[in-house]
C-alpha cells in the first residue's frame, strides 16, 4: 500500500500508464505493452527511482546526486531496472554528457594529465578537450577511480511516446503531473470512448513526433527548403494533426521573414490554411514590391476576412498598398483615432493617496449600494458563456481530451473549435431565445462551483455578481456577446472592458473600458468595444486624469 505523503508522484504515474494502457492500448507496440506490464511487477523503491528519474533531466544520472527520503538506497533499487534493461552502466557516452554530469573542480581532476590552465570556462574547458577526446566511451574508461555507478535511462525514447499519448503534447512532462496533487483541483468528468481519442492508428502518433522533431529542427535553425520538403511529407488524414501541420508551416514562413528570404515564406504561406497566413502572405508581397498581388489578396480579404482581426490590418494595410501603386489613398488612421467613434468620457479624480490601479479608483468613486460597480475585465462575459455552454466545450470529440486531469479541451486554441461543435452551441444559445437559460446558468454555477474550466472565475463571479448580471444583461446582449466571442475564441475570450456597472431597479446595465493618463486602448479593446456600440450594447470609454497633474499643467 502506497503513502500517500511519500510517494504521491508515483501513485499519480501509475495512474497516468492505466489510463494509456485502457485507452491506447491497441495502438502500443510489443515493447510498450512489455513496459507497462514490467513496471507494474517491479518492486515500489524501483517504481520510485524510475518515476524520478524521467522526471529528471538525462539520460545519464549518478548515483550520489540521487538522493530521496523514500529511497533509502538507491543503488538497490536500481537493481531490478538494470536487470530488465531500463538502466545501463556500458552505453557509450560522449564528451559533453560526462562534462554535464562533473563539476569543473572535478572535471580539472579527471583531467590533470591533459595540462588544462584552471581559469577556463567549464566550456572552454570542454572546447579545450574535443579534439583529443572526440570517440565516445563508457563512463568507467571516462573515470576509473569512479566511487559510484553511473547509470544511463535507456527507455527515454519510449516514455517519450507514453507522455505523448498521455498529455496530447509534448511540451508538458511527466514532473507536471506526478508531483501534482490530483486532490486540489476538480475536473470535469469526460465520457472518453475510442472514437474521440485524437490519435486513432499508431501512424497518428508517428506523425505529430515528426511535426514536433521539425519544429525542433526549425528553433535550431535548419534550412528553409530542407524544412518544406519535410512538412509537405508529413500530410495526415487525421484533422488534428492537419492544423498542426499548417501551424508548422506558419512558423517556417514566419522565420523565413526575419530572415528576409521571401520567396520561402512565400511559398510557406502558399501552403498554409492556418488563420493568419493570408495576411502574413501579403506583408511578404509588400516586401517583394509585389504590391498589385498584396493588393489583390488584401482585396479579397476585405470582401471575406477570416476574422475580425484580418479585417482590422487589412484595413490598415490598404491605404498604404494603394499609395505605393501611385493610387492615391487615405492616411491610415492611429489606434485612437480609429476608435474615434467610440463612446468616451474624460473624468478628474482624486490622486490616490496610496498607489491604486485607476480601475479601482473609478470603481470606488461609482460604486453605490443601488448602482454596484464590478472590475470583471474578462471575467464576466466569459463565465456567463461558459456556464451556458459547458455542455459543448466539454464535448468528447478527437483531439479534445486525452486524459482526465484536463481543466478545457486542448483545441481551445484552434481555428475550427467552434465551428466542430457548431450543433452544440447552438443547442446552448437557443436557450437565450427561450428564457431557460437563466436556470441552467444558475444551476450549472451550483453544480459545477469550482470545478476547472478555462473559461469560468470562479473566484470573481459569485452568486451575487452572477444574479446582478442575469437581471441587468438582455438575453439578446448576451447572445450578441457569446456569438462573437464564438466566431474567433482565441482572439475574442479578451478585450473586455474593465468594469460592468449595474442599476438593478432600472434592470440596465453598462460596461466601460478605463484609461489612465496615457494609456491607449488596444486592438482587441477597439474591436470588442465597436461590436458593442454597433449592436446597441452600452460600452464607453472613460479616460481618468488626476487632479493633481491638471493643476500642475494649469501652474
Amino acid at each position: 500500500m502506497l503513502a500517500p505523503h511519500r510517494y504521491y508522484y508515483l501513485h499519480n504515474f501509475r495512474q497516468a500508464l492505466d489510463w494509456i494502457g485502457e485507452r491506447h492500448g491497441d495502438l502500443l507496440a510489443a515493447d510498450e505493452q512489455c513496459f507497462l506490464a514490467q513496471f507494474a511487477a517491479l518492486p515500489q523503491l524501483s517504481q520510485a527511482l524510475m518515476v524520478r528519474m524521467l522526471m529528471r533531466r538525462g539520460p545519464w544520472f549518478r548515483a550520489g546526486k540521487l538522493v530521496y527520503e523514500e529511497i533509502p538506497d538507491v543503488a538497490a533499487a536500481a537493481a531490478p531496472l538494470q536487470e530488465v534493461g531500463w538502466l545501463a552502466t556500458q552505453e557509450p557516452m560522449e564528451l559533453d554528457e560526462l562534462f554535464a554530469l562533473h563539476t569543473k573542480p572535478e572535471l580539472l581532476q579527471l583531467f590533470a594529465g591533459a595540462g588544462l590552465p584552471g581559469g577556463l570556462r567549464k566550456s572552454a574547458l570542454l572546447q579545450a578537450l574535443q579534439a583529443g577526446h572526440a570517440a565516445p566511451r563508457t563512463y568507467a574508461q571516462w573515470n576509473p577511480a569512479a566511487r559510484e555507478p553511473v547509470w544511463r535511462v535507456m527507455v527515454g525514447e519510449l516514455c517519450e511516446r507514453l507522455r505523448l499519448m498521455f498529455f496530447g503534447n509534448l511540451h508538458q512532462d511527466w514532473s507536471e503531473f506526478v508531483l501534482a496533487d490530483l486532490g486540489i483541483f476538480r475536473y470535469e468528468s469526460v465520457a472518453f470512448d475510442a472514437d474521440s481519442r485524437a490519435f486513432q492508428s499508431r501512424a497518428d502518433v508517428d506523425c505529430y513526433l515528426a511535426l514536433s522533431a521539425l519544429r525542433q529542427a526549425l528553433d535550431e535553425g535548419e534550412d528553409a527548403e530542407v524544412l518544406l520538403q519535410a512538412v509537405a511529407s508529413c500530410e495526415s488524414a487525421n484533422p488534428w494533426l492537419e492544423k498542426r501541420r499548417a501551424r508548422l508551416l506558419l512558423r517556417i514562413g514566419q522565420a523565413c521573414e526575419r530572415a528576409q528570404d521571401w520567396s520561402q515564406a512565400e511559398r510557406a504561406y502558399l501552403q498554409c490554411g492556418y488563420p493568419g497566413a493570408r495576411h502574413r502572405r501579403m506583408r511578404v508581397y509588400e516586401r517583394m514590391q509585389r504590391f498589385e498581388d498584396a493588393l489583390a489578396l488584401a482585396l479579397a480579404a476585405q470582401q471575406a476576412p477570416e476574422s475580425d482581426e484580418e479585417s482590422q490590418r487589412v484595413a490598415r494595410m490598404l491605404p498604404r498598398l494603394r499609395r505605393s501603386l501611385g493610387q492615391g489613398g487615405t492616411t491610415r488612421k492611429s489606434a485612437p483615432e480609429a476608435a474615434g467613434s467610440l463612446e468616451t468620457v474624460t473624468l478628474e479624480l482624486d490622486t490616490p493617496a496610496v498607489p491604486t490601479a485607476v480601475e479601482y479608483v473609478l470603481r470606488a468613486h461609482w460604486h453605490t449600494a443601488e448602482a454596484p460597480v464590478f472590475y470583471v475585465e474578462n471575467a464576466l462575459v466569459n463565465s456567463l458563456f461558459g456556464l451556458l455552454c459547458w455542455p459543448a466545450i466539454f464535448a468528447p470529440l478527437p483531439g479534445a481530451f486525452f486524459h482526465p486531469f484536463q481543466s478545457g479541451p486542448a483545441d481551445l486554441g484552434a481555428p475550427d473549435f467552434a465551428a466542430r461543435r457548431a450543433a452544440l452551441f447552438n443547442a446552448c444559445l437557443e436557450l437565450l431565445d427561450t428564457g431557460a437559460y437563466r436556470q441552467a446558468i444558475l444551476q450549472r454555477h451550483a453544480e459545477k462551483n469550482g470545478v476547472q474550466s478555462p473559461f469560468v472565475f470562479w473566484g470573481t463571479v459569485d452568486e451575487a455578481l452572477l444574479a446582478l448580471a442575469l437581471d441587468c444583461i438582455p438575453a439578446a446582449h448576451l447572445k450578441l456577446l457569446f456569438t462573437r466571442l464564438l466566431r474567433d475564441v482565441k482572439a475574442n475570450r479578451t478585450g473586455f472592458p474593465d468594469l460592468v456597472r449595474f442599476w438593478p431597479a432600472q434592470r440596465r446595465y453598462a460596461f466601460v473600458e478605463v484609461k489612465g493618463p496615457g494609456d491607449k486602448l488596444q486592438d482587441n479593446q477597439i474591436r470588442w468595444l465597436q461590436y458593442c456600440g454597433a449592436h446597441g450594447i452600452p460600452a464607453s470609454v472613460c479616460h481618468v486624469r488626476w487632479r493633481a497633474e491638471s493643476l500642475g499643467e494649469a501652474a
